[in-house]
C-alpha cells in the first residue's frame, strides 16, 4: 500500500488561504436555491451533474414548487418533466418526492439542520448534507467532492485515499478561521484552475506554494 501524503505545514496552509480569501473573500455556491428546502433539492439532483445543468432545470422548478407540499402536489411525473435533462433523473425525481413526504411528516415540512437528519432523507449522502450545513446554516462542515479530492492531494493541503480521508484532513489541518469557505474556495480553485487534465497553473495564485511536480507553463 502506497504511504499516504503528509499535509503541507501549518504557515504555509496558512498562506494559501489567506491569498484565497484575498482574491474572494466571501466565495458562494453555484447552485440556485430560494430556501433550505430548494438546496437539498438542487444538492441531491446536482449528482453525476453539472450546476449549471440543475439551475437550468430547476428554474421553472422551484418557480412553482419552492416547499415540499408544493412538490408532492406536482407528483414524480411532475417532476420528471422539468429535470429529465439531467442524469438518472427518474431515480432522482423519486428521491425527491420521497424525501418531500418524509419532510412533511416527520418534520413539519422543516428542513432539519442536522447531518445525521438530512443524511436519512432519500437521495441526500455526506457530501450533500455537508452543502446544505455549510450553504444555508453556515456550519463549517466540507463537502468533499471530485475537485476537493484532486486539489486537497494534488497540492497536498489534504491529502488523502478518500474523501471521508479528505474531509478529516481538511478539518485538522486549515486554521479555524477559513473554515467556514474552505469548501468553497477548494471547489472553485479546481472547477477553474486546477483542473483535471491541463491545471492551469500559469493562472494560479498559489503556484509557489504548491508541491505538484507536473505543473503546466
Amino acid at each position: 500500500m502506497a504511504k499516504a501524503q503528509k499535509p503541507l505545514d501549518y504557515r504555509t496552509i496558512h498562506e494559501i488561504f489567506t491569498r484565497f480569501r484575498d482574491a474572494e473573500d466571501h466565495p458562494e455556491g453555484e447552485l440556485h436555491h430560494v430556501n433550505a428546502y430548494t438546496l437539498v433539492v438542487a444538492v441531491a439532483l446536482s449528482a453525476q451533474a453539472t450546476d449549471a445543468g440543475v439551475n437550468k432545470a430547476t428554474a421553472g422548478l422551484f418557480k412553482i414548487a419552492d416547499t415540499p407540499e408544493k412538490m408532492l402536489t406536482l407528483g414524480e411525473p411532475g417532476v420528471i418533466e422539468h429535470i429529465k435533462t439531467i442524469g438518472l433523473f427518474r431515480n432522482k425525481a423519486k428521491n425527491v418526492i420521497k424525501l418531500s413526504q418524509i419532510l412533511v411528516d416527520e418534520y413539519d415540512g422543516v428542513v432539519p439542520s442536522s447531518r445525521a437528519a438530512l443524511q436519512s432523507l432519500p437521495g441526500v449522502g455526506r457530501k450533500t448534507a455537508n452543502v446544505v450545513l455549510n450553504m444555508w446554516w453556515k456550519h463549517p462542515a466540507q463537502a468533499v467532492d471530485t475537485h476537493i479530492f484532486r486539489v486537497g492531494n494534488r497540492t497536498r493541503i489534504a491529502p488523502g485515499k478518500d474523501v471521508d480521508a479528505v474531509e478529516r484532513q481538511i478539518e485538522d489541518n486549515i486554521p479555524a478561521e477559513f473554515q467556514l469557505h474552505a469548501h468553497h474556495w477548494l471547489i472553485l480553485h479546481g472547477r477553474y484552475i486546477c483542473v483535471a487534465r491541463k491545471p492551469k497553473c500559469a493562472a494560479c495564485l498559489i503556484r509557489d506554494l504548491c508541491p505538484f511536480e507536473d505543473k503546466t507553463a
